[in-house]
């Protein structure tokens, strides 16, 4: 029976879709304020910037200003100076250094490279312990086709040769062919490029009246050196950067030799940089030349460059290194890591950016470090010899930097350097160009060490010239 006080529930067939519903609107995320407000913060937004233009205006301006007030206080100041034809000009002044060119001085950290995955420093150098037991080796005899070279000698003023009307216009003050140089012929030139076991070429120091004066005392000390590490600074230029890294066994071993003119001399005591009574600033042993022979002072620095055995006639090896550079390793462990180990005669460091002399000649021109003229008479010349655009010559990189060199002091390395040296003298003072060329035309010699431009800036700190490029006047 069924109890009246019974509690009758009804049970409609909608119910379970209700339920549905309610579920579902339950599970609804609540809209966030920001979401919805965000037309609103961009109305609000361009609201402000119409109201407040004015004040964002001037204060884009006052950063702009700031930016320009800040370049003007960072850029080098000029100081007057006497150039070496006596007339005062203006350059930045070695103040005026920036804090970059500063963070490089005195660095002794490796420069590195990944090899087969492996990061290994861009110059293996001897460690320590090595190096203070490194002896130079004894010298060998020669297997090079060239035994001897003899350095022509000319007592009579220099004549301006060959046909080409372009050559005689750019030659014909002497400016180039001096006393120094001797006036050597295209019949020379050619000639000097055929080897033979005894050589005969134009290397500089032509006529005892030809300039480059150097003292009795100083020739004396240069003669005393078997191994030697040089730079020069010509015209009040770069600064002296004291080398680091070395041994205390390299100290004794090895001479340190700046040659300065007297424009330099008198622009680094202004500075401070006087040179001691013992003619060395710190491991520097600075030797002051007199009467140099070129009025262009890249002409000048080719000499201590180029033709390091005839200045030091006695020395076995040479570390030539630029003046924009502090050389920063130990003397004899390069000469072990880039000679002696490799069994290499020269070791001299590759161009960075280009590989062709054919393309370094358009980016010559077009920095200004020549004429369109001079660089289009040298390179007609070396057209008309044959030199090809090979990117490679004897499996080597065509083009090289050339601001450190090392080498071994034999005839035939003897030989290039003054056959260089020539051609320099003879077309542009851009030695890059001239490098590839006699390379080329010099067969013989095979064993030269192309270095990458990671181990050049293993060897040395760049600090950059001084002085910049500027357009030349012809």
């Amino acid at each position: 029976m069924l109890n009246n006080k019974s509690v009758s529930i009804s049970v409609s067939d909608d119910e379970p879709e209700q339920l549905d519903r309610f579920r579902v609107r339950g599970r609804r995320k609540r809209k966030k304020h920001g979401r919805v407000s965000n037309g609103g913060f961009g109305r609000r937004t361009i609201e402000w910037l119409m109201k407040f233009w004015v004040v964002v205006v001037l204060m884009m301006a006052g950063g702009l200003l700031l930016f320009e007030m800040s370049r003007i206080v960072n850029r080098p100041s000029l100081e007057v100076v006497v150039n070496s034809e006596g007339n005062k000009v203006k350059r930045p002044s070695l103040d005026g250094v920036v804090d970059s060119v500063k963070s490089n001085l005195n660095r002794l950290d490796h420069v590195t490279r990944v090899v087969g995955g492996v990061r290994v420093n861009c110059l293996d150098i001897l460690p320590d312990q090595e190096l203070q037991h490194l002896e130079i080796p004894k010298a060998q005899e020669s297997t090079a086709p060239v035994k001897k070279v003899v350095y022509l000698l000319e007592n009579s003023m220099p004549r301006v040769g060959g046909n080409n009307l372009v050559y005689r216009q750019l030659y014909q003050d002497g400016m180039r062919f001096n006393l120094f140089t001797g006036n050597q012929t295209f019949d020379q030139r050619e000639k000097s490029f055929k080897v033979s076991e005894t050589a005969e070429v134009h290397c500089g120091f032509c006529n005892e009246n030809g300039g480059f004066t150097i003292s009795n005392e100083d020739k004396k000390f240069m003669e005393s050196c078997n191994v030697v590490v040089s730079t020069c600074a010509f015209g009040g230029g770069d600064d002296l950067y004291q080398p680091i890294g070395m041994s205390e066994a390299s100290l004794e071993k090895v001479c340190y030799v700046a040659f300065w003119d007297e424009v330099t001399v008198e622009a680094q005591e202004s500075k401070g940089n006087r040179i001691g009574e013992n003619h060395f600033i710190g491991k520097w042993r600075v030797v002051v030349v007199k009467n140099l022979p070129f009025s262009d002072q890249r002409l000048n620095g080719k000499i201590p460059k180029m033709l390091g055995h005839r200045l030091f006639p006695n020395a076995k090896y040479s570390i030539w290194v630029d003046s924009k550079s502090q050389f920063r390793r130990d003397p004899l462990g390069v000469l072990e890591a880039l000679l002696w180990r490799s069994k290499s005669v020269l070791a001299i460091s590759e161009h960075g950016a280009r590989s062709s002399v054919y393309d370094e000649a358009k980016a010559v021109v077009k920095k200004h470090k020549a004429t369109p003229e001079e660089v289009e008479l040298q390179l007609y010349q070396y057209r008309l010899d044959g030199l090809p655009e090979d990117k490679r010559f004897n499996g080597k990189k065509a083009l090289s930097e050339a601001s450190v060199i090392v080498r071994e002091h034999t005839p035939l390395t003897n030989l290039l350097m003054c056959l260089w040296f020539n051609e320099v003298v003879r077309f542009t003072s851009r030695d890059q160009l001239s490098f590839p060329y006699v390379l080329w035309r010099l067969k013989v010699l095979k064993n030269i060490n192309m270095f990458p431009v990671c181990t050049r800036k293993d060897l040395v700190n760049s600090m950059g010239h001084i002085r910049k490029a500027k357009p030349l006047t012809s």
